[in-house]
Parts: C-alpha cells; sequence; structure tokens
C-alpha cells in the first residue's frame, strides 16, 4: 500500500473528513516519526511494533563487478521491529 492508497482507504473509511485534512494527518504522523527518529529518539506504536535507529560501522567493501576495494562510511538506518499483536495477526491459524 502506497501514501496515497493509504490516504484514499482512510478518505473512505471517515467520510465526514475531507481528503485534505486526512492527507495533512497522515503527513504529520510520519513526519513526526521521521523526526523523533532523526533526533536519536524510539517512537513505539503499542501492537503494531516500535522504529529505532542503528549504526553500521564504517568498513571496508569491495565493488562486485570490479572486485576493487571501496571505504564505506558509517551510516544510521531506520529499523522495524513488529510488535506481538501484528505478529500474531499476520500468523493466524499457525501452530507455536
Amino acid at each position: 500500500m502506497t501514501k496515497s492508497e493509504l490516504i484514499a482507504r482512510l478518505s473512505e473509511r471517515y467520510p465526514h473528513l475531507y481528503q485534505r485534512d486526512v492527507e495533512r494527518i497522515v503527513n504529520t504522523v510520519f513526519d513526526e516519526i521521521s523526526g523523533a527518529l532523526a533526533d536519536g529518539n524510539r517512537v513505539e506504536l503499542r501492537g503494531f511494533g516500535s522504529f529505532s535507529v542503528r549504526k553500521r560501522n564504517a568498513r571496508v567493501g569491495r565493488n562486485p563487478r570490479t572486485g576493487a576495494t571501496v571505504k564505506v562510511d558509517e551510516k544510521f538506518l531506520p529499523f522495524f521491529k513488529t510488535g506481538k499483536e501484528l505478529r500474531d495477526r499476520l500468523n493466524v491459524g499457525e501452530e507455536d
């Protein structure tokens, strides 16, 4: 599902809200999550999952095409861990 599909689905589900308001709400939620992660904070949505930032240290890699060594700088990457309710919902009917 894309962001525009999410906005359209929410607009259909809540017809009393204007689509532009739903779009503003969705954008605000995403902006707040992004901002919190950029500040180094963790974001937890109970039952859904948590977003955090993980650091990848600098390393020496290889160019797969030429085989030459390449310096790869350290970087920070977003990480998502699913919550128990979401995992249970995805795995309905499977035995543990």
